[in-house]
């Protein structure tokens, strides 16, 4: 079964600012463990919310989409970056999570695929 483990950042996150050395090494060391594990299906870093452009179906069945600067969610928090995961069951995975929220130093969410 797959699982998604996405990464939270608060939305004043400067990845710049914030990252140092030993999360690097934390969170590399993680990926290294992943792959190992042979559990790691993909990883992936976002660029910040700022760059993404959201799309919304307009009402009505014109079929007509609307394309605005910046993400969907008027949040608080945004996700980062993601691992997808080929774990056993839902406690494998959060086990993986535990690591990454600690290698990370922020919020982690673990959610199956269908």
């Amino acid at each position: 079964m797959k699982y998604l483990v996405a990464i939270y950042h608060p939305d004043d996150y400067e990845a710049f600012t914030v990252e140092d050395e030993a999360m690097d090494r934390a969170i590399d060391a993680l990926n290294e463990e992943m792959v190992a594990a042979g559990i790691r299906v993909y990883v992936g870093g976002l660029q910040p919310p700022r760059t993404a452009k959201s799309l919304r179906v307009q009402p009505g069945g014109s079929g007509t989409v609307l394309v605005t600067d910046g993400p969907y969610l008027e949040t608080k928090e945004h996700i980062g970056g993601l691992w997808v995961l080929e774990a056993a069951d839902m406690d494998e995975a959060l086990e993986w999570g535990r690591k990454a929220t600690i290698a990370c130093r922020v919020p982690v969410q673990v959610r199956p695929f269908y």
